[in-house]
């Protein structure tokens, strides 16, 4: 049983209403990256130090 199946199964509605209800899904997952997560981690990621000697 993978994820993507157990996601399908839970979605609500016909195959249109799910397929939109995944869409929706997958931008709010996106926009919680980009607003807080990514945010969060970037200091402590490598290559925000762009020194060239």
């Amino acid at each position: 049983m993978s994820f993507y199946g157990w996601l399908w199964r839970i979605l609500p509605g016909p195959t249109p209403a799910k397929v939109i209800g995944a869409l929706i899904l997958l931008v709010a997952v996106i926009a919680a990256l980009f607003t807080w997560v990514f945010p969060a981690i970037a200091p402590l990621m490598p290559f925000n130090e762009t020194t060239v000697e």
